[in-house]
Order: C-alpha cells, then sequence, then structure tokens
C-alpha cells in the first residue's frame, strides 16, 4: 500500500486530532485536566483548526493512503515553543480552568517531533515508520536542520526504532512527571 505524506490542511483537523490524540492520550489528560476522551478531541479539533499554536494544522504532516488519513505528525521550530504554547495556555485556561505550564520540551536549535499517531487499524504497516523518514528526509537533509524527540525511558521498541532511524540520545528529562529521553538527528 503506497503512502502519500504531505503538508496538513485546515480540512484535516479531524482526523489530525484523532491521530495526535492517540499518540499522546494520557499526557493530554494531564495537560487539560480531565480524562475525558471526548473532551479531548473536541479540544484538540479547536486548537488544529487554529493557526499560531503548538497543534495547529500549520505544524503537521498526513500520511495518505486510499485517499485517507492514516497517521500524522506534528513537528514545529523549538525556538517557537513558548510563543506556540501561549495560545493552547490561554485556551487551557479558558475551556478547563487550569494552568498550563509544563516543562520545556524542547529548544532553539531543533525542530521537535511532538507526536506522530497512526490509527490503530493501521498500525504494524510500516506508516509510523514512513513518517519518521519523511521528516528525516524534510528536514535534515533537505534544510540541513536538527530534529529533535522525546520517548518515555519504559518504551524501549520506540526508542529502538529511533536509534535505528539515526537518533541519538543526548539527555534525560521530565515532562509532567514523566522520565523521558531528549533525542536528535542532526544533519
Amino acid at each position: 500500500m503506497p503512502i502519500a505524506i504531505r503538508k496538513a490542511q485546515p480540512k484535516d483537523y479531524k482526523a489530525i486530532a484523532q491521530c495526535l490524540m492517540l499518540a499522546m492520550e494520557d499526557i493530554f489528560y494531564l495537560f487539560i485536566g480531565n480524562n475525558s476522551n471526548e473532551k479531548a478531541i473536541d479540544f484538540l479539533e479547536q486548537l488544529v483548526q487554529q493557526k499560531g499554536n503548538q497543534y495547529s494544522y500549520e505544524n503537521c504532516w498526513v500520511a495518505i493512503s486510499e485517499n485517507e488519513i492514516v497517521g500524522a505528525g506534528l513537528v514545529y521550530d523549538g525556538a517557537k515553543l513558548h510563543q506556540l504554547r501561549e495560545p493552547v495556555a490561554q485556551e487551557i485556561k479558558k475551556v478547563f480552568g487550569n494552568d498550563f505550564n509544563p516543562e520545556d520540551e524542547t529548544q532553539a536549535g531543533e525542530f521537535y517531533i511532538d507526536c506522530v499517531g497512526v490509527y490503530p487499524d493501521q498500525q504494524g504497516k510500516g506508516i509510523g515508520s514512513a513518517i519518521f523518514k519523511f521528516l528525516i528526509e524534510e528536514y535534515v537533509q533537505k534544510r540541513k536542520l536538527t530534529l529533535g524527540l522525546l520517548v518515555e525511558k519504559n518504551n524501549p521498541s520506540a526508542k529502538n526504532l529511533y536509534l535505528k532511524l539515526g537518533f541519538e540520545v543526548i539527555n534525560d528529562v521530565m515532562l509532567v512527571g514523566k522520565p523521558l529521553e531528549h533525542m536528535q538527528f542532526r544533519p
């Protein structure tokens, strides 16, 4: 099954929100202070449709198979983390009454792969790997930029995939109480 990857468009918001939620479900619940999947998805759909925030369609790539979105990757300039996070914090405060001020998950000098999600019925078909390979080609090979990501310490299969793709462990970090490893792929 051939997979095409393209820049996301506003009309893709529902599929993007589903894919992003699959990738970050428990951490997103912590962000909003609510464990309702329906509320989380509705809220994420709103953010994806808007411009200028870290979850915006502007920062997404979508994987297409048989004319359907089957996965999505969210990537943005780490130097813009605070600028992109501020509208999210304001919306979380407005909608859920929660303060949103997690640790920095990225920094200047890298384009950050916030998350990659693939629909459950499409997992195991190489779509996630295809998205990562595309991002490496697009950002590292073509643009000569460094890619960064975080991986949970208790997820050795994900870490091994990233190592196999060429990422290296840079340091250990904490994000909302989760011990993670920061990895980068440099030109």
